[in-house]
């Protein structure tokens, strides 16, 4: 039987030397790799009591939705500045070169609810981070968060600390 990694395209010296690309689009164009991929995010959130799940655009819609859908949860997509049509909070987080921001409809969390994150990877951490501060700033309690890979050489577990992260794929490198 395949695991979700034997579907990833590692792709060395992209975007730099010394660098291998972890490209998800080969998990996404083979149907049993999506569904292996999606059933694993669903065992890490089993027992998990949560009341929606939470991604940004866009790879966290591409695997947040499906479970989601498949959890009878409603799903809150995160955007960049400007996207979103109605009221919005926002946070701003560092890039690798710069920074960027990101918002969520200002009603999109009730106060109490029990959010999952979903992403398809877990790099430095930034993103989510600031994700995390978005649903607190609503209210919400973030319960897991869960990711198709991560690069731990990056360390992005470290500014995640104190919630439960998971990911299907690890790779210890960059």
């Amino acid at each position: 039987m395949k695991r979700v990694e034997d579907y990833v395209r590692s792709i060395p010296d992209f975007p730099e030397p010394g660098i291998i690309f972890r490209d998800v689009t080969t998990i996404l164009q083979d149907g049993d790799g999506l569904h292996l991929a999606i059933d694993k995010l669903l065992e890490m959130l089993d027992g998990v009591d949560i009341d929606v799940v939470v991604g940004p655009e866009s790879r966290g819609f591409i695997f947040g939705v499906p479970v989601a859908y498949a959890l009878h949860k409603g799903f809150v997509p995160v955007r960049k500045k400007g996207k979103l049509p109605c009221e919005t909070i926002s946070a701003e987080y560092d890039l690798e070169y710069g920074s960027a921001v990101i918002e969520m409809h200002k009603d999109s969390i009730k106060p109490g609810q029990k959010v999952a994150i979903i992403d398809d990877l877990i790099a430095t951490g930034g993103t989510i981070e600031a994700i995390t501060k978005l649903v607190e700033q609503l209210g919400g309690q973030v319960v897991k968060i869960c990711f198709v890979m991560e690069l731990a050489g990056l360390k992005g577990r470290e500014k995640l600390k104190g919630y439960d992260v998971g990911a299907v794929i690890t790779y210890e490198g960059k």
